[in-house]
């Protein structure tokens, strides 16, 4: 079953750390197995009154996958780049089970 990170990034503080972070994470995303489906773009809210400025989602093949990027040695340094660069909200979530018909 897949998992998702889902990331609002509601505010940057820092561009030129949020630049570097974005140019060093994909390879890193993309050694677990994550899949980026949403990045940025411009949100509809359709209802409530959320108002969202930045979204990134990522699929990940499992939860374990998803669990283990995060919590990465790999992941730990650019993490902590991420987080002293923007104020930001994260989710993790588990997909829907896929059956056949």
């Amino acid at each position: 079953m897949s998992a998702f990170f889902l990331f609002h990034n509601k505010q940057v503080r820092n561009p030129a750390e949020l630049a570097q972070y974005k140019t060093a994470v994909a390879p890193v995303v993309a050694a677990y197995g994550g899949r980026y489906r949403v990045l940025g773009g411009e949100p509809t809210v359709v209802e409530g009154d959320w108002r969202p400025s930045f979204l990134v989602m990522i699929e990940f093949p499992s939860l374990e996958r998803a669990t283990a990027w995060y919590g990465s040695d790999d992941y730990k340094d650019l993490k902590a780049m991420r987080l002293s660069a923007v104020d930001s909200d994260g989710v993790l979530m588990t997909g829907i089970e896929e059956t056949s018909a």
